[in-house]
């Protein structure tokens, strides 16, 4: 039932070859990539004023315009920045690469653990903000604001396992169509002010409360350097590129670059001439609603917002599985995310991905205003440490041309840890604090498991020596076969047979709750007329692995010397899950008991039962 469901969400599986197909060019990967930065159009604006308006009022719309200014040169920085990242470290990484092999492990170890949270936060935030949007225009649906951003999670969850080239074909178009949407309301909204039209007065502005502080000046900023989270996404995917890969990297970012430049300053612009308040509502919608009325680009707006907020999480898991993978190949992260499945996607970083954000989503309420005081924080850490190992790359390497691109990467570096310090200590109280001690926290999880590889890897290293000398014959192990069993049926018996087969030492063993059942299993196993012994220990404590684990170590088992114990366990597999779930499943725990001894091989014996209505109506089973 499982694997039909799942084939019908996500689809057949793929061979290896079909990799290459998988691969996105500029058209789809601007789309796929650039869907974050695009999408924080819609609230990074609105942030920076919800910031100054309770304080400063009509004035915070003219500070709006100095922020937004600010931010996209930031954003062009930032751009140069990471094309001589793509140029250099070509097959992905970004933060984590270029800061492992120019300032160390742990700065690298830093620089992933930080970039991790904010995609998880990129999905938290952005499906947020889009609910948000929607319950702006349907107020009807704000009391489900949590059930439908976590069910758009799973949504975006399936479509990504997929595979690359069938999600970018799902979540590209709606990322155009939000960019030709808002390019349409700025030109018009400047066409409407150019015929004379004037807007209302904003509503409920309140007056100057207390004078413009470089406290206030710099909290509006930390909220609108939002608008840049995701632009390091195009350097973590290059190899999500078709070849020339670099190029076409190098080309989509340059292409969000420019398209962000035209709707953040457009935005910022539009909300100098309307002065909407978006005081619990979103700006977009509102500036929407009065350049169009309730038209149907209103309605376009509203509904390509939504849909571009919830996709701009897309970004997140395009990096996030590649940049985790990485780690996981280099010992960093569990190995199981370093798997491609059946789509050739990385099925566990994304899944991964998907429970941690709903997780966030769920405790926060999915409010952007609670979720932002954690964002952007990590993202400029991965900033600051790549900014830096570049600087160090071309202060060592000192190729052609070397001290114009450290300039560009030694000013990128020094700007964006500003902006952490300006972040970290605006954000302090809304929550930055979390991610301030989540971020060591997950570095110090990340150096145990390196530990836990790398201590497995020394105990199962063999030195070139060990494989010359290597005879198979000079310890031959003594096999001794043991076989659980709890009743006389199909499935113990076997198990007896084929413990037969491979040793001739065998005996089977009973634990027995009461003198009753011991006195019925004898009975039955006499019945067999076998030359194979059955052993009963009687465990008050209706304990099973314990009396079988201090039979195998009695006297009469010489493992130290050579012995090797192959307990059989038997094991009817049924048909339907629910099954499973009607039977006590002793075999798990005996198996995962039994397992931490090195002498003891676990063998299971599975017999497979047929369906329950073809049993029932089949008089052979009578």
């Amino acid at each position: 039932m499982y694997k039909k469901i799942r084939r019908v969400l996500v689809g057949r599986p793929l061979k290896n070859e079909a990799l290459n197909d998988q691969k996105m060019g500029v058209l789809w990967g601007l789309p796929i990539l650039s869907s974050d930065a695009i999408s924080s159009v819609a609230y990074a604006g609105q942030e920076v004023l919800m910031v100054l308006i309770p304080v400063i009022g009509l004035g915070a719309y003219r500070q709006m315009s100095f922020i937004s200014v600010s931010i996209i040169c930031l954003l062009m920085l930032l751009m140069l920045s990471y094309r001589q990242i793509i140029d250099s470290y070509p097959n992905g990484g970004g933060a984590f690469v270029v800061a492992k092999e120019n300032l160390g492990i742990h700065a690298g170890v830093t620089a992933g653990a930080a970039l991790a949270v904010d995609y998880i936060l990129t999905v938290a935030v952005s499906i947020s903000s889009g609910v948000e949007q929607f319950t702006t225009a349907f107020k009807e649906f704000k009391p489900y604001s949590v059930l439908i951003a976590c069910a758009l999670v799973v949504l975006l969850m399936i479509g990504n396992l997929r595979g690359i080239r069938e999600s970018s074909r799902i979540f590209g178009i709606p990322a155009y169509l939000f960019i030709f949407g808002i390019v349409i309301m700025i030109v018009w909204g400047i066409i409407n002010i150019k015929r004379g039209y004037v807007p209302p007065p904003p509503k409920n502005m309140p007056a100057v409360v207390e004078p413009l502080s470089i406290i206030l000046i710099l909290r509006a900023f930390s909220n609108g350097c939002t608008a840049l989270t995701g632009v390091e996404a195009v350097s973590n995917a290059v190899p999500n590129f078709k070849n020339p890969s670099k190029k076409y990297a190098k080309r989509v970012l340059f292409l969000l670059s420019m398209i962000i430049l035209i709707l953040f300053g457009g935005s910022s612009v539009l909300a100098n001439l309307y002065k909407v308040n978006p005081q619990g509502n979103a700006m977009l919608v509102l500036i929407a609603e009065e350049i169009f009325g309730h038209g149907f680009m209103f309605y376009y707006i509203t509904a390509t917002t939504f849909i571009i907020l919830v996709m701009a999480a897309n970004t997140a898991y395009s990096g996030f599985p590649m940049l985790i993978s990485l780690m996981a190949k280099e010992g960093y992260a569990p190995r199981q995310l370093s798997m491609r499945g059946d789509r050739l996607s990385y099925d566990n970083g994304i899944i991964l991905l998907s429970i941690v954000a709903s997780i966030l989503m769920i405790i926060f309420k999915a409010k952007v205003t609670s979720l932002l005081g954690l964002y952007a924080i990590g993202v400029f850490i991965s900033f600051t440490l790549a900014q830096t190992g570049m600087f160090v790359k071309w202060k060592n390497s000192q190729e052609k041309g070397w001290k114009y691109k450290a300039v560009i990467n030694g000013i990128g570096a020094v700007v964006t840890a500003i902006v952490v310090v300006i972040i970290a200590f605006t954000k302090f109280e809304e929550g930055a604090w979390l991610v301030v001690i989540l971020i060591p926290v997950l570095i110090f999880m990340v150096f145990k498991v390196k530990k836990h590889y790398n201590a497995v890897m020394r105990q199962l290293r063999l030195k070139p020596e060990e494989i010359a000398e290597f005879d198979i014959n000079k310890a031959v192990y003594t096999n001794r076969v043991i076989v659980p069993i709890e009743s006389i049926n199909r499935s113990s018996l076997r198990a007896l047979r084929y413990a037969r087969t491979i040793s001739e030492n065998v005996v089977a063993f009973s634990v027995a709750i009461d003198d009753e059942s011991a006195k019925k299993i004898k009975e039955k196993y006499d019945a067999l007329n076998i030359d194979i012994p059955l052993i009963t220990k009687y465990s008050p404590f209706r304990r099973v692995v314990d009396p079988l684990l201090k039979f195998i170590e009695s006297a009469e088992y010489d493992y130290q010397n050579g012995d090797m114990i192959t307990v059989i366990l038997p094991q009817f597999a049924v048909k339907k899950w629910w099954h499973k779930i009607l039977h006590n499943n002793t075999r798990y725990y005996i198996e995962r008991e039994l397992l931490k001894h090195k002498h003891i091989v676990v063998s299971v014996m599975p017999l497979q039962l047929r369906d329950d209505d073809f049993v029932l109506n089949n008089p052979k089973y009578d």
